[in-house]
């Protein structure tokens, strides 16, 4: 019996801990895997919140999303988060909300338009309800500044949450090339550096940020640089202070300074603000080496050797994506790779908005270079010789990197 009693006991105190808040910023689908994924949150699941009317369907929900009855109130796509507020705090949940999406916008998020589109935080304690009012008036005073009008957001008590229909439950796990919009303004709160919380050396090679409270270019730097990094180099910010188990060599006298670490000692730093162009220039010398092939290639426009080491190993892959070997931004897609039998990879065309193309008259010769968007790198030429009439870009493997389809992280 006391047995029984223990393990009631502990599950009592298991639940306690938890909480459930319900977010709507558009789209369920993308923001049931934005959450997710959040540490400490312990489910998330897509459904139907807001509204007046019994057992709403996902069909019913379209179908009074340009509702002008005075009778009927229409849900709003939602997704409701239980979360462990020892781990994860509903502060923090509540700013990534707002920080997730546009909550200007009334009854739509983007493209997609509709009641049911409506930006709301369905609260169920009253601390949630006064962090989600504090919270929106300080993100609206940010708004403001930023040239956004007003906040839209609902915010009530949760009276009811239906669940949404099985197949849009993780939606985006089963169809991860589904539809998911970004919708986020950009506009951020400002970081809140806990005082307590060290950073330690992660092993291998690594970037650590060392901001400070009040800092413009660190701001700058987190907004242009850091806050868009998808590398495999991990890159993490922390204040001096948190700094624990590291040999720096640098003097840290201002604030951002960028510090490239392998095995926890520092290889080189730099002080001050670092654009986008230079800091991957940077990361660049840090991953691959100055005398590297793939940076001669990268920042010297050189070309890999035909039929190359790595061309034999990326010729062939499986189904998936390759990416910027610095940034991690996704480049270009094996469906659209062919055999041009050139000895360089070849592909009818890039994945949309990642590369510039640029003309390009050295060597005596008239082409079109195409260079990464984001790292400014070179990858290699378009030309007009593809199967079909087509375009074939001849890209350079050593720049790349491969994922498989299944590996991808949307």
């Amino acid at each position: 019996m006391k047995k029984i009693m223990l393990i009631l006991a502990l599950a009592v105190s298991m639940y306690a801990k938890q909480e459930t808040i319900v977010f709507a910023a558009g789209c369920f689908w993308g923001v049931e895997k934005h959450f997710e994924h959040y540490e400490g949150v312990v489910s998330a699941k897509s459904g139907y919140v807001g509204g007046n009317y019994a057992n709403p369907t996902y069909e019913k929900v379209l179908k009074y999303r340009r509702t002008n009855s005075k009778d009927i109130v229409n849900y709003t796509e939602g997704v409701e988060v239980v979360f462990d507020d020892e781990k994860v705090t509903a502060k923090e949940l509540i700013k990534d909300f707002w920080e997730l999406h546009n909550p200007t916008q009334g009854d739509r998020q983007g493209n997609d338009v509709g009641n049911n589109y409506r930006s709301g935080i369905f609260y169920t304690t009253d601390a949630q309800k006064q962090i989600a009012i504090s919270t929106k008036n300080e993100y609206q005073k940010l708004l403001k500044d930023a040239g956004y009008p007003q906040i839209t957001t609902q915010i009530e008590k949760l009276d009811k949450f239906y669940d949404a229909e099985g197949y849009h439950q993780n939606y985006l796990q089963k169809n991860p090339n589904g539809y998911c919009p970004n919708h986020a303004t950009g506009v951020k709160f400002k970081k809140e550096m806990k005082k307590d919380v060290f950073i330690e050396p992660l092993g291998g090679k690594e970037v650590v940020i060392i901001d400070a409270e009040f800092c413009p270019y660190c701001e700058l730097f987190e907004k242009n640089v850091s806050s868009s990094y998808k590398g495999n180099i991990p890159l993490r910010t922390s204040h001096q202070e948190n700094l624990k188990n590291f040999k720096i060599k640098t003097s840290i006298v201002g604030t951002p300074t960028i510090l490239f670490i392998e095995d926890g000692k520092e290889v080189f730093s730099h002080t001050g603000y670092m654009n986008k162009k230079d800091f991957y220039k940077a990361l660049g010398g840090f991953k691959l080496g100055k005398n590297s092939e793939a940076y001669n290639v990268a920042f010297d426009e050189g070309t890999d050797g035909r039929y190359c080491k790595q061309y034999d190993i990326f010729k062939n892959t499986p189904d998936g994506v390759f990416v910027d070997k610095l940034s991690g931004d996704v480049l270009f897609d094996t469906r659209d790779r062919f055999n041009s039998h050139s000895g360089w990879l070849s592909f009818f065309k890039a994945v949309d908005g990642s590369t510039i193309e640029k003309e390009d008259l050295r060597y005596g010769m008239r082409r079109v270079e195409v260079i990464a968007k984001k790292t400014g790198i070179h990858l290699g030429h378009v030309f007009d010789n593809a199967p079909g009439g087509r375009q074939r870009f001849c890209i350079n493997a050593t720049v790349l990197e491969f994922v498989a389809r299944d590996k991808i992280k949307n």
